[in-house]
């Protein structure tokens, strides 16, 4: 008999199921308190209980975990010295979305070399998720994949996105049994309707096919994600975090009946992909907050040790140490100052202006 499937499959490797990764890195009591924590804080941001501005930084990228470690490390000890007016998370991207070919992210490709080590890669980047948490940094990523989650997603604080996949049913279907908060972004032209779209879709119950811990093909029913949020990050018709674009974003959510939260993205096409122009974006949004614009709840930045980006060398071992691989980022030094400048400028909304009382996790679902 001819066969019929997997002609183009050149191999097909078994993983750990999701179960066995996570007894074989186990989340500690204080790591999960952290998370919880996180995303209470997160929650309370975007129901205003809580006025601090909400700041999702770090590298566009997870490529080498030592240069990772320690910007995880000077991050923390800035974000437990800025945290009376700033929620700093951490960027942990380790799945990148590819418009045609490229390096898909450490879980992926973690040996920089097309090999494929996925085993490799899931438990790299739950070890990388752990540190993170103790260093006492809440932790952010973008799913792209609806399996990925079950290994990784307990250890994350706030999730992505990605505009490139808004428009997926899957992604909608995934992030609507998500247990965190989660930011869409708005399409590559700048519009924000598929954004909306999928807030709301992710808001309801679904039904897909996934995989259960055990590792086993599953019916996956949810209850809908209530803390999806819209992210800014400008398109190919330019950039879209002035108050003329974020009026306009305002009256679009109200019309599709959807809470004015807005994180604004510095980076991206909103910088013009000139990554040293985020100060510059972020004091403008920052501005407004100040003006009194309530809809804007956080920002945005792509930041690693050295600013710029490079391309994947082959060797590995000839990339320069602590620069991206993937989109351009703002060097340390700079991140360090304009998020000290952003928490002076923040001082006058706190005066006189006593703590929000933090409010209840919710229950959540194992992802």
């Amino acid at each position: 008999m001819q066969r019929t499937s997997d002609l183009n499959v050149r191999e097909c490797r078994p993983l750990e199921s999701p179960a066995e990764l996570r007894a074989a890195l186990p989340k500690t009591g204080t790591q999960a308190g952290l998370v919880c924590r996180s995303r209470q804080m997160i929650q309370a941001i975007l129901n205003g209980n809580d006025q601090r501005l909400l700041a999702i930084v770090g590298p566009c990228s997870i490529h080498d975990v030592a240069a990772g470690r320690e910007y995880g490390q000077q991050l923390a000890v800035l974000a437990r010295e800025l945290d009376d007016r700033l929620v700093i998370v951490m960027r942990t991207y380790f799945e990148k979305p590819r418009t045609q070919t490229g390096w898909q992210g450490l879980i992926f490709d973690p040996r920089l070399d097309g090999s494929g080590d996925i085993a490799l890669g899931l438990r790299l980047a739950r070890r990388f998720l752990g540190e993170m948490l103790d260093l006492g940094l809440p932790t952010a990523t973008e799913f792209l994949d609806p399996i990925s989650p079950q290994y990784i997603a307990d250890l994350v604080c706030w999730a992505a996105v990605g505009a490139r996949n808004a428009e997926s049913q899957m992604q909608r279907q995934l992030a609507s049994g998500l247990s965190m908060p989660l930011g869409f972004k708005n399409g590559t032209e700048g519009t924000v309707q598929s954004a909306l779209n999928a807030i709301v879709a992710a808001g309801q119950e679904q039904a897909f096919l996934g995989i259960s811990a055990e590792g086993r093909a599953a019916a996956v029913r949810t209850c809908g994600n209530p803390d999806c949020h819209l992210v800014l990050r400008g398109g190919a018709r330019g950039p879209n975090y002035s108050a003329a674009h974020l009026a306009a974003v305002e009256s679009a959510l109200d019309q599709a009946g959807l809470p004015r939260t807005i994180l604004v993205d510095c980076n991206h096409d909103n910088s013009g992909r000139r990554p040293e122009r985020q100060p510059e974006i972020l004091a403008d949004v920052v501005g407004q907050v100040l003006a009194g614009n309530r809809s804007i709840i956080g920002v945005m930045l792509e930041s690693n040790l050295r600013g710029g980006h490079q391309p994947l060398a082959r060797p590995p071992a000839r990339l320069h140490y602590g620069v991206s691989i993937t989109d351009g980022c703002l060097d340390w030094p700079a991140t360090e100052r304009c998020l000290r400048a952003t928490h002076a400028a923040m001082a006058p909304r706190f005066a006189g202006v006593p703590g929000a009382e933090p409010v209840p996790v919710r229950s959540c679902l194992s992802w």
